[in-house]
């Protein structure tokens, strides 16, 4: 019988599981604004505020439709607003709001209580070649889907 690797089912693994300790750890911190699938948007507009739509579509991964879903929902929730780009009427950018920027230091918090669970234990070294590793899966992900759709 061929040697099947784990690769998938153990990322699959982590991240069920790691959703589930982000979900707890948002409630040690008194954070019920936003949820942990809300944080995967949230995430890149911390890095980068006010991107388009489309950027942060290619940055979180998510479909149209589930992006526009959650951007509605942190839109009602008055965490994000949608503005026109003011070169190109076409392109909508979000923004983040100042009651969302607010809880981003409380966020930060808790992605580094998360960072060190995955970490423990782990050099600089082992940490980015791991980080190297997952890139190169991700990208050769991105290329097949890409293919896939042609």
């Amino acid at each position: 019988m061929e040697n099947l690797r784990e690769g998938g089912f153990l990322i699959a693994k982590i991240r069920k599981l790691s959703e589930r300790i982000f979900a707890k750890i948002l409630q040690d911190f008194n954070i019920y604004e936003i949820t942990a699938a809300q944080g995967r948007v949230m995430f890149p507009l911390w890095q980068k505020d006010n991107i388009s739509f489309q950027d942060l579509k290619k940055k979180t991964s998510l479909s149209k439709a589930t992006l526009s879903y959650m951007l509605d929902n942190l839109e009602k929730a008055g965490h994000v607003k949608r503005l026109n780009d003011v070169n190109d009427k076409r392109t909508i950018n979000i923004k983040l709001t100042i009651k969302n920027k607010s809880l981003q230091d409380k966020f930060l918090q808790v992605s580094n209580e998360m960072r060190d669970i995955y970490y423990k234990d782990f050099t600089e070294v082992e940490i980015d070649k791991f980080e190297g590793y997952l890139r190169r899966i991700l990208a050769n992900l991105l290329q097949y889907s890409e293919k896939s759709k042609k």
